[in-house]
């Protein structure tokens, strides 16, 4: 299969970005609120967490497409997804309180961990790991 640890990862972002839509939408239709948090603190924490989350997975599953198309599938690919995956999931149940928590700084801070160390894995693999490499392994002939 190409890239399953990038179609794992994609598809455990859709399901959370759906938990987090639906944790939107609960609060939105109880209290009648069709646009915007209709003045609800919750509802407008709960959005910023959704929102906080759409904007940092894009980029996160291009870079594990790209390196996993370069390197492979190794063990450490494997964890960052799921330490992503649990961290986003983290910070949005931080983004319930109205005060900073372990939860949404946790979250936060490993998900910039793992942006920073895929940045940086990135890096080597254009400048270097790919010089010795005539085909990506995860499409080299088997």
């Amino acid at each position: 299969m190409l890239l399953p640890i990038t179609l794992t990862l994609a598809a455990g972002c859709a399901l959370l970005n759906l938990w987090l839509a639906f944790r939107c939408a609960r609060i939105r239709v109880g209290s009648k609120a069709l646009h915007g948090d209709g003045g609800d603190p919750l509802l407008a924490r709960r959005m910023r967490a959704h929102a906080n989350f759409t904007e940092y997975t894009p980029i996160i599953l291009i870079l594990f497409a790209l390196i996993e198309l370069a390197l492979g599938s190794p063990l450490w690919l494997w964890i960052g997804a799921l330490v992503y995956v649990v961290a986003r999931a983290a910070h949005g149940i931080g983004m319930d309180a109205d005060h900073p928590t372990l939860w949404r700084a946790g979250g936060a801070l490993l998900s910039w961990i793992v942006t920073a160390a895929l940045a940086v894995t990135a890096l080597y693999v254009a400048y270097h790991a790919t010089r010795a490499v005539p085909a990506p392994p995860a499409m080299a002939a088997r």
